[in-house]
């Protein structure tokens, strides 16, 4: 902790005792099982806890980042040179006492699990987030979407905290949604979400497991299993990543310990201890080929940390062709 202050670390260590920790791998906090060490991680329990660390930490002008369950984020290898607050809010409220019923959730809760419960209380509209591996704030943040659905179509509200303002109601037209993005994503908004409310409607619980038991087996019969961030790159309009990459023929291309799974071409599996450049360096590869053989850039899904900025990508070939991104793909 020497980048922080003497008085910071006094307080820091007081305030949560043996939940802060230093020198932590973030390898064991992220779905693909990479990344560096963070200096210094606090496990954070509720929403209030959340904001209070925050307000401290920006007033005191120390870097942090939020982090949930790690699925669609790739931090480098080299140290993070910050606080990680491990969002472990998870509290869940659901009100069927109401003419539209709501399901209210801290953000770090797991998008998942809130589906499901949900689905035990009667309530429909949240079928699609059932495979859905990340956090509610993760979820809030990038417009997560599958089957059809997607966190524009269900979030009536979040719960959002600016530096130097109190925690404000964001509503989805506020949140400005797009193709897995939203404004506090697209313009890097310095702000961290604490709880989402969303809109849900009467249902038969046997006919919501249903369809989310459908939903389940066809996620175990296209998607690999291992260790990945789930889809790497986000779909082109009017297209998929994964069959463009297949196209260009790289399934099963390995860059180190990571490959382009042969089962979906959108994700790459860390199948032999791979690093986080060999991940980063797999996905300019494919960015690479994919442009040369089909003129089409893919863009990221994944957020990187602590690379250089994906928006640096400069493709080797060049023509008079419109060149097509993926900024409002299908799911």
């Amino acid at each position: 902790m020497t980048f922080l202050s003497p008085t910071i670390q006094k307080t820091l260590s007081e305030r949560f005792g043996t939940r802060l920790k230093n020198n932590v791998s973030l390898a064991g906090l992220t779905t693909a099982q990479v990344g560096g060490p963070a200096n210094t991680l606090i496990t954070i329990q509720n929403r209030e806890e959340l904001a209070e660390t925050a307000r401290l930490l920006w007033d005191a002008d120390i870097p942090f980042r939020v982090l949930g369950s790690g699925s669609n984020v790739l931090f480098s290898d080299q140290p993070y040179q910050g606080i990680i607050l491990l969002n472990k809010a998870k509290l869940i409220k659901i009100d069927t006492n109401i003419p539209q019923p709501t399901i209210w959730a801290e953000s770090g809760a797991n998008f998942g699990l809130v589906a499901r419960k949900a689905a035990l209380a009667g309530l429909g509209g949240l079928e699609w987030a059932a495979t859905i591996p990340g956090t509610i704030g993760g979820a809030v943040y990038g417009n997560a979407g599958a089957h059809g659905g997607n966190m524009a179509g269900n979030l009536l509200v979040a719960e959002i905290l600016q530096q130097g303002k109190e925690p404000a109601n964001w509503t989805c037209e506020k949140m400005e949604y797009s193709y897995r993005s939203s404004i506090l994503k697209r313009e890097q908004i310095q702000a961290i979400i604490l709880s989402a409310t969303f809109s849900c409607s009467p249902a038969s619980p046997k006919t919501v497991q249903d369809q989310m038991q459908q939903y389940s087996e066809y996620r175990r019969l296209t998607q690999p299993p291992g260790a990945s961030m789930g889809s790497m790159f986000k779909n082109p309009e009017g297209d998929y990543a994964g069959r463009l990459i297949e196209a260009a023929g790289l399934k099963g291309k390995k860059i180190g310990g990571v490959k382009v799974s042969e089962i979906h071409a959108n994700f790459f599996v860390n199948s032999e201890n791979a690093t986080a450049q060999d991940i980063w360096q797999l996905a300019r590869f494919v960015q690479e080929k994919v442009y040369q053989q089909f003129n089409v850039r893919l863009e990221l899904e994944i957020e990187p940390v602590g690379f250089t900025p994906e928006g640096d990508f400069t493709p080797q070939v060049s023509n008079n062709q419109n060149n097509k991104t993926a900024s409002n793909g299908r799911d």
